[in-house]
């Protein structure tokens, strides 16, 4: 018997095929952002239900869409869902998603695996000519809570602190720009979040080793000292840290490498944000998510209010007050999507203890 639910422009057939109705808000934002870019070949490399392929076919009228999955059953379901929803132009793959991304290019490829999407990297950063885009939902490895699995998925070491999340989107960021690099090709963050259990990255290319030079650049390490709270990035693939803190001597933890450079690109979310408006992807909270990612600084990592305030010893007051206290003497600041407490600046520590102690 059918099991019939609705989503955004489309009706979907989810019986025997993996279907999650947490990951709207990703899809919601996913087919937003193909409408504001414009795409016209996309694939989604493990369509399950169909679900994101389908809907970026119907609501971001994109021109060719390719939905591919290596069960049979759902391909099948894949092409009678197409056929449901008027899409019979989208074109089904019953495939190796490694081995069809491996034969063929596309303009924009979307990887939405169940788990981490290290497996794919290699063969997406090869297919995708325009835009690569990834959910991961294996936060645990990525954000340091599984240490030894991060480091065999992503080849780096992400420490587990109270920038967790932003450590988990920069460490996948981290590894795709190594796996792009490899095919002489760089990329530029349009887009980054962290929501419920899953990163989620869009990415624009960039050809040329010339480019893949210059995405490299941003690379590197986080220096942290759990000790004095402080942490400072070393820029570059080598890491040069002596594992001393540089602030007061105690043992610093290292993680990376990692990506050190923007992870939002402010133009094109609000592009992202007034194609949201009105349409079937509309939702409070993704207009909210969007708001914040797109008045976030270029800071790598965030600070805990809270733990701020516990540690100086202060009555906690609100996040904001401290954002505005800091710009109005002159530091970057702002609040961050990662944390409902988070707060991103370029201010040194003792400035925000200074600032905390005089509110």
């Amino acid at each position: 018997m059918a099991q019939m639910v609705e989503e955004g422009a489309v009706t979907l057939n989810v019986e025997g095929a993996f279907y999650n109705p947490k990951m709207k808000l990703n899809r919601d934002l996913g087919v937003a952002v193909a409408k504001t870019l414009g795409i016209s070949d996309y694939l989604d490399a493990l369509a399950a239900s169909g679900a994101r392929g389908l809907r970026v076919a119907k609501e971001a009228c994109v021109e060719h869409v390719t939905l591919n999955d290596v069960s049979p059953r759902s391909c099948a379901l894949v092409e009678e869902n197409a056929k449901q929803n008027d899409l019979e132009r989208c074109e089904t793959f019953c495939s190796n998603a490694n081995a069809l991304m491996h034969q063929k290019h596309f303009e924009a490829v979307d990887l939405d695996p169940f788990g981490s999407p290290a497996p794919f990297l290699a063969a997406a950063s090869r297919s995708a000519l325009s835009y690569l885009f990834i959910t991961a939902t294996d936060t645990a490895p990525l954000c340091g809570a599984h240490l030894k699995s991060g480091i065999r998925k992503y080849m780096a070491v992400p420490v587990k602190a109270e920038h967790h999340r932003e450590m988990g989107a920069r460490i996948l960021l981290g590894a795709v720009a190594r796996e792009l690099a490899r095919a002489d090709k760089g990329m530029y963050p349009l887009f980054t979040h962290v929501s419920d259990h899953y990163v989620r990255v869009y990415l624009r290319i960039a050809k040329g080793a010339k480019m893949a030079d210059k995405t490299l650049e941003d690379m590197g390490y986080l220096e942290q000292c759990r000790h004095c709270g402080r942490w400072r990035t070393v820029s570059g693939m080598g890491c040069r840290s002596t594992g001393i803190c540089s602030f007061c001597g105690e043992n610093a933890e290292v993680a990376g490498p990692l990506w050190l450079g923007p992870i939002q690109d402010r133009e094109h979310i609000v592009k992202t944000l007034a194609e949201l408006e009105g349409s079937k992807a509309w939702s409070d909270r993704a207009a909210r998510l969007l708001h914040l990612c797109a008045d976030e600084i270029d800071e790598p990592m965030y600070y805990d209010y809270h733990k701020l305030c516990k540690k100086f010893k202060v009555t906690p007051g609100t996040a904001d007050d401290l954002v505005e206290e800091l710009r109005s003497v002159g530091w970057r600041a702002s609040r961050t999507h990662f944390s409902g407490v988070g707060i991103k600046t370029d201010a040194p520590i003792e400035v925000l203890r200074g600032i905390l102690c005089s509110i």
